[in-house]
């Protein structure tokens, strides 16, 4: 898994999020135990796999916060917003008959 910039992750839906999270915490588990065996070649990636994990928790907090808008929040809106259009016009046409 290559390191991720923050940008890259504020472009991703929430459920890519958690995938690339548990991948990269799956990664962190795997280099610990290298690590741990005397396996480990490259003792910098432990550091970027940590990071990674860090921007990721990052991205999701500032959504659970209202800080940045979620990428998916888009289309649930423009849904919502439908249905209130549908149900507009529903009463209206419901008025106009009576």
């Amino acid at each position: 898994m290559a390191t991720l910039t923050a940008a890259e992750l504020r472009n991703l839906g929430r459920d890519e999020l958690l995938t690339k999270l548990g991948e990269a915490k799956e990664e962190l588990f795997n280099l610990r135990f290298q690590a741990a065996t005397g396996q480990l070649e490259s003792h910098g990636r432990l550091r970027a796999v940590r990071k990674d994990i860090a921007r990721i928790y990052t991205v999701l907090t500032e959504r659970s916060l209202g800080i940045t808008e979620d990428v998916d929040a888009p289309a649930a809106s423009a849904e919502v917003e439908a249905e209130a259009d549908e149900t507009a016009d529903d009463s209206e046409k419901a008025g106009s008959k009576a």
